[in-house]
């Protein structure tokens, strides 16, 4: 797997773990920074989606639509660049995590 496709897969939520594990000799520097940043945006979409559903319990399939809107565009916006071999972070939580994760 090169690590252009490594890069995109690590956005697409659950696929950013086989992306892990699978060609471990062929990360690069840009392939690594984009797994920091897809898995610092699925993290943060769980912890969403968890204080969500606790603070906002009244209208559950609100947030949820709310919250898969939101994490979709976050996730074309960073694998984007990653198909553009940059590194560009995510919006709003990129700078969050680049430093995060060695």
């Amino acid at each position: 797997m090169t690590p252009k496709v490594q890069s995109i897969l690590r956005y697409l939520g659950i696929l950013l773990l086989i992306s892990f594990f699978v060609g471990k000799d062929q990360r690069k520097d840009l392939s690594k920074y984009h797994l920091k940043q897809g898995l610092g945006l699925f993290i943060t979409a769980i912890v969403f989606n968890l204080c969500a559903g606790i603070l906002v319990p009244i209208v559950p399939s609100l947030t949820f639509a709310i919250h898969i809107i939101v994490f979709l565009i976050m996730m074309a916006l960073g694998a984007i660049p990653a198909v553009n071999e940059v590194k560009k972070p995510v919006p709003v939580i990129g700078k969050l995590f680049e430093d995060k994760f060695n």
